[in-house]
Parts: structure tokens; C-alpha cells; sequence
């Protein structure tokens, strides 16, 4: 393999992905967005809420409810001041892409009109405020709990952008709704896992590999309750890098079925 392809010298930026689930009378649905297609990462894809950890996400004073850092940090496999980073990452992604707020009041409970907090949203989204202040502001607490661990996928060595990202799974609060207010996206929607995946093999949208196998995940679940209450061993996920035709593409646990689906998409699309 040439040297271009097992480069490792790209930095690695940690991020947060988050799946937010609903049920529905026809199985779980989970919520999805389409990146702009003039974003320098995963342009036009369907994706989950997320992004990098931002260096305001490192505050060990961010007020705090359910597992601490050292329960998440056994998760991930990482050390706990990382782990702080990636849930407060998580829930500050997921609120500033999709209005959904897994967040608390000081006693204890939920936050179900997350619309009332939408200037300091944009405050957010725009760096000008860090999310412990945020919280701190509205005496309002990082509700880790709302939040399961569910996989971690790095970015094969040849992507110019490449991040360290863990997966999230969240039920959506109740009295809840996520929007479409955010630039980074054009179409959002609810969907059973088993829709996304088949509009990707009809040529009706794009998805990456790590969002494949989420869905595929996700599909096995005939509930909001069975989603949460499983529990696995998370080791992190690279893709080979692997010659194919002539060129090169990423070898992971199923790839082989994606590849196929991404032919058909393909094939189906340039008729």
C-alpha cells in the first residue's frame, strides 16, 4: 500500500455524536439531518446530531447529573477529564443542532420546553458562550443520565478531516421537539432505522459507514426501553484502508453489505 494511504500524521479530533430516539405505533424512530453540501465534512450525508469537542467543553465545574465521568470514562476507555469532555460535548451538540436540551433543573426535574433557551442557543452556537456557563446561567444541570454510551469510530487515516468520535443514544425529553434551526443542515427528519437504510440503498441519500452500522443497530430494537437497557463492550472502530479496482476504500465488519448497498445506490441513481 503507498505511504499516502497509511499516513497517520493527520491530527484526530475527539467528537460527539448523538442518536435521538422517539417510539412511534411502527417501532422506534430516530432523528436525522442532511449536512449542507457546502460543509467541509461529510457535505450532503444524513447525519446524526454532533460535532468536535470544543475546548469550553473541558470545565470540570459544568453542573452534573447522573453516572460521573469515571462511569463514563470506564465506557469509552479513556480518562475521566476526556470523558467530561466527550458528554458535555454531546449534550451541547445535540441542543445546538437540534433544540433538544438533555439537561435538568437544579431539583431534580426535566427540562420540557427547551424553545424558551433559544438566544442563548445561538450564543452557543456561535463560541460566545461556553455551555457550563449556560447551564449555570439558568441553574440547570448536564443530565448525563438521559444519555447511554452506543460505539466509537475513528476516521480512516486517508480522510483529511478526521475525528475520534463516540456514539450517543438519547430518548427525546419529553415535551420536546428538535428543529431545523441550524445552518449546517437543509432537511431534518424523524425515521424508523429500517426507512433510512433502505432510502440509501434506493439512491434517495447518502450515509457514511459508521451511520450504517448505527442504523443497522438500531433497526434490532422494537423499543425506546430495549434501545437504552442494552449494554455492550465499546472498543473503537477504524476502517482499513484496502486496494479495490484500482483504488482504495474502508474495510470494517459488514462492509461488504454497504458496498453493496452503495453500488445499488449508485446504479440506481445515474439511470
Amino acid at each position: 500500500m503507498s505511504e499516502k494511504h497509511t499516513n497517520t500524521s493527520r491530527p484526530v479530533k475527539d467528537a460527539s455524536t448523538v442518536m435521538v430516539v422517539r417510539d412511534s405505533d411502527r417501532g422506534p424512530e430516530v432523528f436525522v439531518a442532511r449536512r449542507v453540501k457546502g460543509m467541509a465534512f461529510a457535505a450532503g450525508m444524513t447525519v446524526f446530531p454532533g460535532g468536535g469537542v470544543d475546548d469550553a467543553d473541558d470545565d470540570p465545574t459544568v453542573a452534573w447529573t447522573g453516572p460521573g465521568p469515571h462511569w463514563w470514562a470506564e465506557r469509552f476507555r479513556c480518562d475521566e477529564a476526556r470523558a467530561r469532555r466527550l458528554v458535555c460535548a454531546a449534550a451541547r451538540e445535540t441542543f445546538e443542532e437540534c433544540g433538544v436540551l438533555l439537561a435538568d433543573h437544579l431539583d431534580g426535574s426535566p427540562v420540557s420546553d427547551a424553545g424558551r433557551f433559544h438566544s442563548s442557543r445561538a450564543e452557543l452556537e456561535a463560541h460566545r458562550m461556553s455551555f457550563s456557563h449556560f447551564l449555570a446561567s439558568e441553574e440547570l444541570a448536564l443530565a448525563a443520565g438521559r444519555l447511554r454510551p452506543f460505539d466509537h469510530w475513528i476516521t480512516p487515516v486517508i480522510e483529511p478531516r478526521r475525528y475520534d468520535t463516540r456514539f450517543f443514544l438519547a430518548a427525546l425529553p419529553e415535551g420536546q421537539e428538535p428543529d431545523d434551526q441550524t445552518s449546517e443542515v437543509d432537511q431534518t427528519m424523524w425515521s424508523r432505522p429500517a426507512d433510512l437504510l433502505a432510502d440509501f440503498r434506493a439512491g434517495r441519500s447518502m450515509i457514511l459507514p459508521p451511520t450504517w452500522v448505527q442504523l443497522h443497530r438500531l433497526s434490532e430494537f422494537s423499543d425506546v426501553d430495549a434501545a437504552l437497557a442494552s449494554e455492550h463492550s465499546i472498543s473503537p472502530i477504524q476502517p482499513e484502508i484496502l486496494e479495490h479496482e484500482g483504488g482504495v476504500r474502508v474495510g470494517f465488519d459488514g462492509s461488504d453489505e454497504y458496498w453493496a448497498d452503495y453500488r445499488h445506490a449508485r446504479d440506481t441513481a445515474s439511470k
